[in-house]
Protein backbone atom coordinates (compact mmCIF):
# COMPACT_ATOMS: atom_id res chain seq x y z
CA UNK A 1 0.00 0.00 0.00
CA UNK A 2 1.12 3.30 -0.90
CA UNK A 3 2.03 4.90 2.07
CA UNK A 4 0.28 8.41 3.33
CA UNK A 5 0.75 11.41 2.62
CA UNK A 6 -1.69 13.85 3.52
CA UNK A 7 -3.99 12.98 6.05
CA UNK A 8 -6.65 15.31 7.09
CA UNK A 9 -9.47 14.57 10.41
CA UNK A 10 -12.14 16.52 11.90
CA UNK A 11 -11.56 19.44 10.10
CA UNK A 12 -13.91 22.78 10.66
CA UNK A 13 -13.09 25.20 9.33
CA UNK A 14 -14.67 29.03 8.04
CA UNK A 15 -14.46 32.48 7.37
CA UNK A 16 -15.45 34.92 10.11
CA UNK A 17 -18.44 33.66 11.87
CA UNK A 18 -19.70 31.68 8.69
CA UNK A 19 -18.50 27.86 8.88
CA UNK A 20 -18.23 26.32 6.02
CA UNK A 21 -16.37 22.98 6.84
CA UNK A 22 -18.21 20.47 9.71
CA UNK A 23 -16.05 17.16 10.80
CA UNK A 24 -14.28 16.52 7.04
CA UNK A 25 -11.72 14.38 7.01
CA UNK A 26 -9.85 12.78 3.72
CA UNK A 27 -6.13 11.15 3.24
CA UNK A 28 -4.27 11.43 -0.20
CA UNK A 29 -1.64 8.66 -0.76
CA UNK A 30 1.73 9.30 -2.46
CA UNK A 31 1.01 8.83 -6.36
CA UNK A 32 -2.52 8.98 -5.93
CA UNK A 33 -5.18 11.48 -7.29
CA UNK A 34 -8.39 12.38 -5.18
CA UNK A 35 -10.76 14.26 -6.16
CA UNK A 36 -13.36 16.90 -4.51
CA UNK A 37 -16.35 17.21 -5.83
CA UNK A 38 -19.94 19.17 -4.94
CA UNK A 39 -21.84 21.79 -5.80
CA UNK A 40 -21.31 25.25 -5.32
CA UNK A 41 -20.72 26.51 -1.64
CA UNK A 42 -20.43 22.90 -0.82
CA UNK A 43 -16.75 23.50 0.70
CA UNK A 44 -14.22 22.19 -1.57
CA UNK A 45 -12.15 25.74 -2.24
CA UNK A 46 -11.98 25.89 1.36
CA UNK A 47 -11.13 22.31 2.20
CA UNK A 48 -7.97 23.04 -0.18
CA UNK A 49 -7.55 26.51 1.35
CA UNK A 50 -7.38 24.76 4.55
CA UNK A 51 -4.37 22.15 3.27
CA UNK A 52 -2.33 24.95 1.58
CA UNK A 53 -2.63 27.06 4.60
CA UNK A 54 -4.37 29.56 3.30
CA UNK A 55 -7.98 29.31 5.76
CA UNK A 56 -6.62 28.20 9.49
CA UNK A 57 -8.91 25.59 10.73
CA UNK A 58 -10.71 26.36 13.94
CA UNK A 59 -10.41 22.51 14.68
CA UNK A 60 -8.49 19.40 14.14
CA UNK A 61 -5.69 18.06 12.33
CA UNK A 62 -3.80 18.13 9.18
CA UNK A 63 -0.53 16.03 9.06
CA UNK A 64 1.55 15.97 5.78
CA UNK A 65 3.94 12.75 5.91
CA UNK A 66 2.96 12.04 9.48
CA UNK A 67 3.52 16.17 10.76
CA UNK A 68 1.12 18.32 11.72
CA UNK A 69 0.56 21.70 9.26
CA UNK A 70 -2.44 22.68 10.49
CA UNK A 71 -2.04 26.22 11.58
CA UNK A 72 0.98 26.73 9.60
CA UNK A 73 1.24 29.66 7.66
CA UNK A 74 0.72 28.84 3.77
CA UNK A 75 4.20 30.11 3.23
CA UNK A 76 5.99 27.66 5.38
CA UNK A 77 3.29 25.19 3.94
CA UNK A 78 4.72 25.90 0.32
CA UNK A 79 8.06 25.19 1.59
CA UNK A 80 7.30 21.58 3.12
CA UNK A 81 5.67 20.86 -0.73
CA UNK A 82 2.06 21.84 -1.19
CA UNK A 83 1.90 24.09 -3.74
CA UNK A 84 -1.59 25.33 -4.81
CA UNK A 85 -3.18 26.24 -7.96
CA UNK A 86 -6.28 28.58 -7.51
CA UNK A 87 -9.35 29.89 -9.49
CA UNK A 88 -7.64 32.89 -10.24
CA UNK A 89 -4.02 31.17 -11.33
CA UNK A 90 -2.22 34.29 -9.50
CA UNK A 91 -0.05 35.32 -12.74
CA UNK A 92 2.56 38.15 -13.16
CA UNK A 93 0.59 39.19 -16.03
CA UNK A 94 2.88 41.65 -17.10
CA UNK A 95 5.76 39.31 -17.36
CA UNK A 96 6.87 36.69 -19.46
CA UNK A 97 5.83 33.00 -19.88
CA UNK A 98 9.47 32.01 -18.47
CA UNK A 99 9.54 34.70 -15.75
CA UNK A 100 6.65 33.20 -14.29
CA UNK A 101 7.56 29.91 -14.33
CA UNK A 102 11.38 30.78 -12.66
CA UNK A 103 9.22 32.45 -10.25
CA UNK A 104 8.28 28.58 -9.17
CA UNK A 105 10.94 28.00 -8.08
CA UNK A 106 12.22 31.00 -6.21
CA UNK A 107 11.66 29.06 -2.78
CA UNK A 108 12.31 25.89 -2.99
CA UNK A 109 15.75 25.92 -5.05
CA UNK A 110 16.14 23.56 -7.57
CA UNK A 111 18.36 22.99 -10.91
CA UNK A 112 16.02 25.79 -12.52
CA UNK A 113 17.60 25.20 -16.26
CA UNK A 114 16.33 21.19 -15.89
CA UNK A 115 13.20 21.99 -14.48
CA UNK A 116 12.67 24.81 -17.34
CA UNK A 117 13.33 21.89 -19.72
CA UNK A 118 11.14 19.26 -18.18
CA UNK A 119 7.99 21.93 -18.06
CA UNK A 120 9.31 22.71 -21.81
CA UNK A 121 8.76 19.45 -22.69
CA UNK A 122 5.67 18.53 -20.83
CA UNK A 123 4.55 21.97 -22.13
CA UNK A 124 5.04 22.81 -26.09
CA UNK A 125 2.92 25.60 -26.29
CA UNK A 126 4.78 27.13 -23.49
CA UNK A 127 8.64 26.72 -25.03
CA UNK A 128 7.26 28.36 -28.15
CA UNK A 129 5.45 31.31 -26.47
CA UNK A 130 8.37 31.79 -23.77
CA UNK A 131 9.26 35.23 -24.21
CA UNK A 132 4.97 36.43 -24.60
CA UNK A 133 3.61 38.40 -21.68
CA UNK A 134 1.08 36.20 -20.32
CA UNK A 135 -1.82 39.22 -20.08
CA UNK A 136 -1.79 38.23 -23.80
CA UNK A 137 -1.97 34.72 -23.55
CA UNK A 138 -5.73 32.60 -23.34
CA UNK A 139 -7.31 31.12 -20.31
CA UNK A 140 -5.93 27.71 -21.25
CA UNK A 141 -2.40 28.99 -22.14
CA UNK A 142 -2.60 30.97 -18.73
CA UNK A 143 -3.62 28.01 -16.80
CA UNK A 144 -0.46 25.93 -18.60
CA UNK A 145 1.41 28.54 -17.00
CA UNK A 146 0.29 28.22 -13.73
CA UNK A 147 0.32 24.52 -14.01
CA UNK A 148 3.42 24.92 -14.84
CA UNK A 149 5.31 27.09 -12.57
CA UNK A 150 3.73 24.94 -9.49
CA UNK A 151 5.73 22.03 -10.71
CA UNK A 152 9.07 24.29 -11.02
CA UNK A 153 8.39 24.40 -7.26
CA UNK A 154 8.54 20.75 -6.92
CA UNK A 155 6.02 19.87 -5.14
CA UNK A 156 5.30 16.99 -2.88
CA UNK A 157 1.43 17.42 -3.15
CA UNK A 158 -0.27 19.76 -6.19
CA UNK A 159 -3.66 21.03 -5.44
CA UNK A 160 -5.59 22.10 -8.08
CA UNK A 161 -8.45 24.24 -7.77
CA UNK A 162 -11.10 24.11 -10.82
CA UNK A 163 -8.23 23.66 -13.67
CA UNK A 164 -10.82 23.20 -16.05
CA UNK A 165 -12.83 26.33 -15.24
CA UNK A 166 -13.89 28.89 -17.94
CA UNK A 167 -11.63 27.19 -20.80
CA UNK A 168 -12.72 26.24 -23.86
CA UNK A 169 -13.31 22.29 -24.31
CA UNK A 170 -10.06 21.68 -26.80
CA UNK A 171 -8.29 23.44 -23.48
CA UNK A 172 -10.22 21.34 -21.08
CA UNK A 173 -9.23 18.45 -23.04
CA UNK A 174 -5.15 19.59 -23.17
CA UNK A 175 -5.53 20.07 -19.58
CA UNK A 176 -6.74 16.31 -18.79
CA UNK A 177 -4.22 15.25 -20.53
CA UNK A 178 -1.48 17.26 -19.07
CA UNK A 179 -2.93 15.77 -15.99
CA UNK A 180 -3.04 12.39 -16.95
CA UNK A 181 0.97 12.95 -17.79
CA UNK A 182 1.20 14.21 -14.40
CA UNK A 183 -0.38 11.24 -12.65
CA UNK A 184 1.60 8.64 -15.09
CA UNK A 185 4.70 10.78 -13.61
CA UNK A 186 3.42 9.76 -10.21
CA UNK A 187 2.90 13.32 -8.91
CA UNK A 188 0.55 13.26 -6.35
CA UNK A 189 -2.45 15.75 -6.93
CA UNK A 190 -5.56 16.67 -4.89
CA UNK A 191 -8.24 18.54 -7.25
CA UNK A 192 -11.57 19.88 -6.74
CA UNK A 193 -13.28 20.52 -10.09
CA UNK A 194 -16.82 20.95 -11.01
CA UNK A 195 -16.38 19.52 -14.55
CA UNK A 196 -17.07 15.57 -13.25
CA UNK A 197 -15.92 13.93 -16.53
CA UNK A 198 -12.27 15.77 -15.86
CA UNK A 199 -12.12 14.48 -12.45
CA UNK A 200 -13.13 10.53 -13.37
CA UNK A 201 -10.54 10.83 -15.73
CA UNK A 202 -7.73 11.12 -14.13
CA UNK A 203 -9.04 10.54 -10.44
CA UNK A 204 -8.21 7.70 -8.09
CA UNK A 205 -10.88 8.35 -5.74
CA UNK A 206 -13.32 11.12 -5.03
CA UNK A 207 -14.53 12.49 -2.26
CA UNK A 208 -18.76 14.38 -2.49
CA UNK A 209 -19.06 17.14 -0.55
CA UNK A 210 -22.58 18.38 0.55
CA UNK A 211 -22.72 21.88 2.64
CA UNK A 212 -19.39 21.10 4.37
CA UNK A 213 -19.64 17.67 5.25
CA UNK A 214 -18.37 14.66 3.66
CA UNK A 215 -21.57 12.70 2.22
CA UNK A 216 -19.77 9.40 -0.19
CA UNK A 217 -16.55 8.35 -0.55
CA UNK A 218 -15.91 6.47 -3.94
CA UNK A 219 -12.32 4.18 -4.88
CA UNK A 220 -12.47 4.10 -8.66
CA UNK A 221 -9.65 1.64 -8.56
CA UNK A 222 -12.73 -0.75 -7.94
CA UNK A 223 -14.73 -0.37 -10.96
CA UNK A 224 -16.13 2.65 -12.65
CA UNK A 225 -19.18 5.25 -11.07
CA UNK A 226 -21.82 6.14 -13.52
CA UNK A 227 -21.41 10.32 -13.93
CA UNK A 228 -25.15 10.49 -13.61
CA UNK A 229 -25.15 9.25 -10.56
CA UNK A 230 -22.48 11.45 -9.30
CA UNK A 231 -24.95 14.26 -10.49
CA UNK A 232 -27.90 12.76 -8.51
CA UNK A 233 -25.79 12.36 -5.21
CA UNK A 234 -24.45 16.12 -5.57
CA UNK A 235 -26.82 17.92 -6.70
CA UNK A 236 -30.74 15.75 -5.61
Amino acid sequence: MPEILLAATGVEAGYASKQILFGVDFTVASGEVVALLGANGSGKSTALNTVSGFVRPWVGSIRLGGVEISGTPAHQIFRRGIIQVSQTRDLFPDMSVEENLRLGAWVRRGDEATLLDGIYGSFPRLAERRRQQVSLMSGGEQQMVAIGRALMGRPELLLLDEPSGGLAPAFVAEIVGIMATLKARGVTMMLVEQNIRLALAVADRFLILRDGRVSQRHDLRGGSVAEEAIVRSIYL
